[in-house]
């Protein structure tokens, strides 16, 4: 009655603890080895297809058939491009996946997004045609007309009719500009700076609006006093007559 009842050697515990431990370890390489790969279909992988130029209404039906996802994150818009084209995809044609993976698409856009118009306005043509790029505008007809200010913006239409900056506009609208031609629509008879002093001459032009062009030096003739000007063109007359803006070429007696 008393071995009935006799307390455990170490041996029996040490054997105890080893069922224990082995016990434990059969159950984390059955969920690792055994049960995850049936859960997961471990080892077997998909080639992700290409996905890219597709329209997004035929991507269903094809993914399924592929055991796949997709998701569209991203958007963008282009005129040449058909909407809801995929752009591109993550992961990329090739790769190989679990199944059910999605994959991530950026498509394009059904309408263009509206933003607000620049100004262009008082800047150069150059610099207005760079910012319509950068904001996805297209640049339309240039118009030149006559004014002082040389290559500068002065008005911007859409459709014909001039456009506020600010305004609301769609990418890809076609942007008109108006550009000062360099000239002024004044008209008046030429000024005769024949035997005027160079400087005095110089003055007059720049009185007048008009543009110094190029300065030729000739030998003085008999009677021609040196530094003044003995020829130009236009040349003057009752009924020659010029612009605002336009340049006048002196030649100076050396």
């Amino acid at each position: 009655m008393a071995s009935f009842f006799k307390a455990n050697t170490p041996l029996d515990v040490v054997k105890h603890l080893a069922l224990v431990v082995g016990a434990a370890a059969l159950l984390v390489l059955g969920f690792f080895y055994v049960y995850l790969p049936v859960t997961t279909h471990h080892g077997e992988t998909i080639t992700v297809p290409k996905v890219t130029g597709m329209n997004v209404a035929e991507l269903e039906k094809y993914l399924d058939a592929r055991h796949l996802a997709y998701f569209v994150d991203d958007s963008s818009y282009n005129p040449d491009i058909r909407p809801l084209t995929v752009l591109t995809q993550d992961p990329a044609p090739g790769e190989k996946v679990k199944e059910g993976r999605k994959i991530y698409l950026q498509v394009a856009m059904k309408r263009p997004p509206v933003i607000k118009m620049p100004k262009l306005v008082d800047g150069s043509v150059k610099n207005a045609q760079l910012i319509l790029q950068s904001y996805d505008l297209v640049v339309g007809q240039i118009k030149m007309v006559p004014n002082l200010a040389q290559n500068a913006v002065l008005r911007q239409f859409v459709n014909g009719k001039e456009i506020a900056p600010g305004a609301p506009v769609a990418k890809g609208t076609r942007i008109d500009l108006e550009v000062g031609d360099g000239l002024g629509n004044q008209e008046f008879l030429v000024p005769d700076l024949v035997k005027m002093p160079q400087d005095e001459a110089l003055t007059l032009l720049a009185g007048q609006g008009l543009q110094k062009g190029e300065v030729f030096e000739q030998a003085a003739a008999e009677g021609q006093v040196p530094g003044t000007v003995v020829r130009q063109r236009p040349v003057p007359g009752p009924n020659a007559t010029i612009r605002t803006g336009q340049l006048v070429d002196l030649w100076i007696a050396k």
